[in-house]
């Protein structure tokens, strides 16, 4: 992104052009001085030598930038104004300007490959950096950046606070898991049994699972003292706060939990590690990378019992038993990450790469671009094997761009996408981003300003057919730092708004 010298420099660089007659592309050359200082270690006009041009022009030009390949004259006569201005400002000197000028006739004729190969395919690089790696490896349905709210307990009345759908391990897993829970393991060793783990032996029975939920349910409806957490004070609000971590379906920051249980306790200080401490001993809490929640058998024991107090506590489908379109939609409800990527693996599993392919494209066609977005996501994991389907979708106006990719990503023979394709693909893209860009739009402001698409083409963009174009370019210029670039956008709403008016 611009910075003081690269303004200055471009504010010279008009100065010059006037005084010479000279028509400066200022647009261009601060993009390929943008690029060189990002990534280039070019912190001023002396830095650039011959290999930035290299650099700059087949490696990270492409990568970065939403270009069809007959753009690239373009690029290269800014860059070769860019020499003139540095051996004229005495930034470089007449044998260095000589020997920019050779690396850039060199090339020039090879630019227009670089900017047409998907394998660099710096389109979908960049709009993907937008919208974050973690798209699909968190929940699909992107959750809240703010911390969950663990204040005042929903009422637990079916018609007032319906129980979410939640998703079980199966049994083979949670006796797996149930063998490795210490306080289990006390209960059933050979003893002396003693406090917690004595009243809890003596009101138990029958099968593991059946005993682990008659545990659970002492734990949190019986007055236990304070055996469980240390408190007495918390235990009481043990249900409170599970029932939070039940419903929520998701890790919460442990200072977030911290300040609950601190509200709980009229006295003193809470002691948030040991007490979790306490609560993972007893096999209901599990903690990771600053987040802590339900373990699997906390989360089956609470559920047969709100079936004992009469509640619907549904269970989740499981996603690899449905069809594409149901493993898609299931994504798109929001899926915690270890189990979306269970469930996506399970899928592919049932099939081969090629009906796979069939399955989710087929299911992709028509649908918003957030369902197709996880669709070709998917897609993106199989190999060769699937070349025929995703070939097939070459005919789809929607899925030729993601096809095209997807092809030549693998070296498979493919067409080059053309002007309308790019602008098309890098909107459907966008498109996806969205719920995260609305999330956090400082960090998607970021990232669009160092890697997505120059002011020109978001200006082209209002005339291209897709449902979610005024959208877009509305989120662009409400989260582009870049003042000028933001207001293109804005203008580029408005005709996409016009234009669907008339």
């Amino acid at each position: 992104m611009s910075i003081e010298w690269v303004n200055r420099a471009i504010d010279h660089l008009r100065a010059w052009g006037r005084t010479r007659g000279v028509e400066v592309d200022a647009d261009e050359v601060r993009l390929l001085c943008d690029y060189a200082s990002d990534y280039l270690d070019v912190h001023e006009l002396g830095d650039f030598t011959p290999d930035t041009f290299d650099e700059l022009l087949l490696s990270i030009y492409p990568r970065k930038v939403i270009a069809p390949p007959e753009s690239a004259p373009e690029t290269v006569a800014a860059a070769r104004t860019l020499v003139d201005y540095l051996r004229d400002a005495g930034e470089v000197s007449e044998e260095t300007a000589a020997a920019m000028r050779e690396r850039i006739a060199d090339i020039a004729p090879r630019m227009p490959e670089a900017l047409a190969d998907p394998a660099n395919f710096g389109m979908a690089k960049s709009l993907f950096s937008a919208i974050g790696p973690e798209s699909l490896e968190q929940s699909i349905a992107v959750p809240s950046s703010e911390p969950p709210d663990l204040g005042e307990a929903p009422c637990d009345c079916p018609g007032c606070s319906p129980l979410p759908a939640v998703r079980l391990a199966p049994p083979g897993d949670l006796l797996a898991g149930l063998a490795g829970v210490p306080l289990w393991a006390e209960l059933t060793g050979p003893g002396p049994h003693r406090g917690l783990a004595g009243d809890l032996r003596r009101s138990t029975g029958g099968e593991p699972l059946q005993r682990w939920a008659e545990i659970v349910a002492h734990l949190v409806e019986q007055d236990t003292g304070g055996a469980v957490t240390g408190s007495a004070e918390l235990d009481d609000e043990l249900y409170d706060l599970f029932d939070m971590l039940y419903r929520l379906q998701a890790r919460v920051p442990v200072t977030v939990i911290g300040e609950y249980l601190e509200e709980l306790a009229e006295e003193g200080e809470v002691d948030v590690a040991g007490t979790l401490g306490r609560l993972a001993w007893c096999g209901l809490v599990e903690e990771e990378g600053g987040t802590a929640g339900l373990t699997p058998l906390a989360v089956w024991a609470l559920r047969e019992h709100y079936l004992t107090l009469g509640l619907d506590a549904p269970q989740a489908a499981d996603l690899a038993e449905a069809d594409a379109t149901g493993l898609i939609e299931g994504l798109l409800e929001g899926v915690q990450t270890d189990l979306a990527e269970g469930d996506i693996t399970r899928w592919l599993d049932r099939r081969s790469p090629g009906a796979a392919a069939a399955e989710l494209l087929a299911a992709a066609v028509g649908a918003p671009a957030v369902a197709r977005g996880i669709a070709v996501t998917i897609v993106d994991r199989l190999g060769v094997e699937a070349e025929d389907e995703v070939r097939a979708c070459l005919d789809d106006h929607e899925l030729r761009p993601h096809a095209i990719h997807w092809l030549a990503s693998r070296g498979l023979p493919a067409p080059v996408l053309t002007q309308e394709e790019l602008l098309w693909v890098s909107i459907d893209m966008l498109a996806l981003a969205m719920p995260a860009a609305e999330e956090e739009p400082d960090v998607f402001g970021e990232n669009m300003a160092a890697s997505g698409p120059p002011a020109h083409l978001i200006e082209e963009m209002w005339r291209v057919d897709h449902p979610d174009v005024v959208d877009v370019l509305e989120l662009l210029g409400r989260s582009l730092p870049d003042g000028t670039v933001a207001k293109a956008a804005r203008k580029a709403a408005f005709k996409a708004r016009s234009r669907g008016i008339r």
